[in-house]
């Protein structure tokens, strides 16, 4: 991981209020941490899979064919169509 900038901004994110009372029950877990925690991971996943698709030779209509045919095994797979 990156090291972190000492410089922070302020993040106002909306939650459900149920998410809000259980994270209430935990008063001593620090939440801002952890999101900051979880945000950068996304980020550097979100990072690796951008560049991935960077070196891709594969169309757009490579991709959705592709996608069409995952969307049908798993279907499939699940009893949900029969071929």
């Amino acid at each position: 991981m990156k090291k972190e900038n000492n410089e922070s901004v302020n993040l106002t994110l909306a939650i459900p209020i149920d998410l809000k009372r259980k994270m209430q029950e935990h008063e001593g877990v620090n939440w801002s941490a952890i999101i900051r925690r979880l945000l950068q991971q996304h980020l550097e996943r979100v990072e690796i899979v951008e560049r991935i698709a960077q070196k891709s030779k594969l169309t757009q209509k490579d991709a959705d064919e592709i996608s069409e045919m995952i969307k049908r095994g798993v279907a499939k797979r699940h009893g949900l169509i029969k071929e």
